[in-house]
């Protein structure tokens, strides 16, 4: 077994779906001029950060001198437990978020696959980086140089096997390994992301429109949402899974298979009654390991008004 082939292996062992290598090189430059498009028209809205780093986003030579290789990982979080609707005044959570945070979950993972390269290129000194969605890197677009998935019409990577319902995580390294081949697969005519999205901020036409995104809104966004937003945010209270559910490849994908990583499956709805009455210890103490924390317990409040709003059916 190459060294390629057993690296892949071992990140396989240590839990990740899926695991292929890119080479380190800049990323082509269609998806460069995306970017600086979608910036340059705002479609970031208030993700400044997005702005930042923007030589780093699209050559891992930046974020590591030296890189030659990315080894990139995919979990599958599709959940296997199907929670009921309760009766009542709900919000609904997207499904990355009723599991533990999965930032220091992965990273530790990496960490534990970086010390293995070392040890089976015989390089001690190994220089490595390992990433997490919170580093700027176009990930999407590494992984699908890797082989593991497209990027699909909604923007998200889709493994033919494994769904849209994927975490995703890098090491960049200076070692040089085999990389792997991108599928030769796609959306074809399929729109059904597109027609799934509550507010149209996919379009046919391939844009992401951010300022319109429910995920972004319920998450990101600080503000308050503007009245036609905010109706069709429906009872989702932080993100939404919309463009993923209607993908024929996510309706055919396995469910997750890793147990370690943490399900809470009390987290899918949320009492809206309950986080308005929320105060802050108790909002660190529930969410104190899960990405429901970034929202911020004002954001989570305002999120339930609109929840509350939407179900009491007034305009």
């Amino acid at each position: 077994m190459s060294i390629s082939e057993a690296i892949k292996q071992k990140a396989i062992n240590l839990g990740f779906d899926a695991a292929g290598i890119a080479s380190a090189e800049p990323v082509e430059a269609k998806y460069v001029k995306y970017l600086q498009n979608w910036l340059k028209e705002g479609m970031n809205a208030q993700m400044e950060y997005m702005q930042k780093n923007f030589d780093k986003r699209i050559d891992p030579d930046r974020l590591l001198e030296g890189a030659k290789s990315v080894v990139c990982v995919a979990l599958n979080y599709k959940p296997p437990e199907q929670t009921m609707v309760p009766a009542g005044k709900f919000g609904a959570v997207a499904n990355f978020a009723t599991y533990q945070d999965y930032h220091g979950f992965i990273k530790e993972k990496l960490f534990v696959l970086a010390e293995f390269i070392k040890e089976i290129s015989g390089n001690d000194d190994l220089k490595f980086k390992a990433c997490v969605d919170s580093v700027p890197i176009l990930e999407r677009v590494f992984a699908e140089k890797a082989g593991l998935g497209f990027i699909g019409k909604n923007h998200m990577l889709i493994n033919p096997e494994l769904g849209l319902q994927l975490l995703l995580g890098e090491i960049i390294t200076d070692i040089e390994l085999s990389p792997d081949k991108a599928l030769n697969s796609g959306c074809s005519d399929c729109c059904k992301c597109i027609r799934a999205c509550p507010t149209g901020a996919l379009s046919t036409g391939g844009s992401f429109d951010s300022n319109k995104c429910i995920s972004y809104l319920t998450i990101e966004y600080s503000g308050q949402v503007a009245a036609e937003l905010a109706e069709k945010i429906g009872d989702r209270i932080f993100g939404c899974d919309e463009c993923m559910l209607a993908c024929p490849y996510d309706m055919r994908a396995e469910c997750r298979v890793n147990k370690e990583i943490k399900f809470y499956g009390d987290r899918k709805y949320l009492a809206l009654d309950s986080v308005d009455r929320m105060g802050p210890s108790e909002f660190e103490e529930k969410f104190k390991d899960s990405t429901i924390l970034r929202s911020g317990l004002e954001r989570l409040k305002r999120n339930a008004q609109i929840c509350d709003k939407n179900l009491s059916g007034h305009n």
